[in-house]
């Protein structure tokens, strides 16, 4: 079984890597093929993901290429996990909206509007490479903004799925504070991709989670950095992404006062890269620990697993919304548990929701949509019309600000700015 990462080159990479060996009985791969342009840092990743399966005693071979029709030639899935610009881009992404006092942020607001029209148009492009070189493949999104560029990718016909790791993160967090293995629980989560809340947690069928708000609020509080009576009083547990929205203008203030979260990365990847040159060093550092995307390769094994393997197992996904939020349109890209088949992706039955999220919810929706028109079409006016109407933004002059910075910050990914 052949898997393909585009995007293999990110010091990430070792920690699915570390997945593959640690569930290889789950997912059987006889080859890894890691796709990036940068040839120096591939290698460098391509050589360490080599030592930690030969350490593992796992067969699979590992290629490495910067050719995407190779790489992912004959592929039964392939995983996107891109960063156009990488941190450099990224920190414009998190810093430039600020000047406007506006929160900086990768995957939401105009950060996430940038790096959606910087993403989506290699990805499609990459993504018909794969209809042609691999037409069977699945193509699994790990690439932010997920929701916006699972729906291009579903949008055009292709075999897509979006995931993230915040579900499963939760999931792990809470089976392991219960002390009970991971597959008794299952959550209520419900939402847009970083935009959900975890309204149930069912223990073997019985909802616990009044019992964990209860006995561990001020903790769950603290890790979303949002005040305990906000959890209390919703009942629910939103990702800690809802912050950017439940808190803005303090976000705002703390960002202004401390370095992006790109520039942390960055020193992180210099020093895993060091690491990861280094001949003897065969397993994951624990400074990947602090790179983000915890439970990622658990994920993403347990996904392709079910989508080659039929399994039929509930996972939670982004997949078209088909009318389970009513609300939506049925081409919305939805984040919710879900039925893993070969067939693909069916989402489960949800409650109905509640409008203190609905109203959220449908507010996001309409923005992706039109950021995905600018990313797809291009032209100034698309791009202001997605920031006018994100909730997060809004206001016209501030719209048409951010739109002119934006687009001088990302002009030389953005070939229409110059036409």
């Amino acid at each position: 079984m052949k898997l393909a990462v585009v995007g293999g080159g990110s010091t990430y990479t070792p920690e699915l890597i570390d997945g593959f060996a640690r569930l290889s009985d789950e997912l059987p791969l006889t080859e890894i093929s890691l796709i990036d342009p940068d040839i120096s840092r591939l290698e460098l990743v391509a050589g360490m993901a080599r030592r930690m399966l030969a350490r593992a005693g796992h067969p699979a071979r590992v290629v490495a290429t910067s050719s995407v029709e190779e790489g992912v030639a004959g592929a039964q899935a392939v995983l996107l996990q891109l960063r156009v610009g990488g941190q450099a881009a990224r920190n414009v992404d998190e810093t430039l909206p600020l000047q406007c006092g506006c929160v900086g942020q990768e995957t939401t607001g105009a950060g996430g509007l940038a790096k959606a029209l910087r993403t989506v148009p290699l990805v499609l492009d990459i993504a018909e490479k794969v209809r042609r070189h691999a037409p069977d493949a699945w193509i699994v999104d790990f690439t932010n903004p997920v929701g916006i560029v699972t729906r291009a990718l579903l949008d055009a016909g292709h075999r897509a799925i979006g995931l993230c790791n915040v579900a499963i993160g939760f999931q792990r967090r809470w089976a392991a504070s219960l002390g009970v293995t991971p597959d008794r629980v299952q959550l209520g989560h419900v939402g847009l991709n970083h935009l959900t809340w975890e309204r149930s947690v069912l223990l073997d069928g019985v909802d616990v989670l009044p019992r964990i708000i209860a006995e561990g609020g001020q903790e769950i509080a603290d890790s979303l950095g949002l005040p305990l009576a906000l959890i209390e009083r919703l009942g629910v547990v939103p990702s800690y992404y809802l912050r950017y929205f439940y808190a803005h203008d303090q976000v705002v203030q703390e960002q202004r006062t401390k370095p992006s979260r790109a520039a942390e990365v960055a020193e992180m990847e210099t020093r895993l890269l060091e690491m990861y040159a280094d001949p003897a060093v065969d397993t994951k550092p624990e400074l990947l620990e602090q790179r983000g995307g915890a439970f990622y390769s658990e994920a993403a094994v347990a996904l392709v697993a079910s989508l080659l393997g039929d399994r039929g197992d509930t996972q939670i996904v982004n997949l078209r919304n088909d009318g389970t939020l009513p609300f939506l349109a049925d081409e919305a890209v939805i984040e919710v548990p879900a039925t893993i088949t070969a067939a693909g992706a069916v989402p489960l039955p949800v409650a109905p929701l509640e409008p203190l999220y609905a109203g959220l919810v449908a507010h996001v929706s309409c923005y992706e949509q039109l950021a995905l028109d600018a990313a797809i079409n291009g032209g100034a006016r698309r791009v202001q019309d997605a920031l006018l109407a994100h909730p997060l933004i809004g206001q016209e002059a501030t719209a048409d600000e951010l739109t002119r910075l934006l687009l001088e910050a990302n002009s030389r990914y953005l070939p229409w700015t110059v036409a």
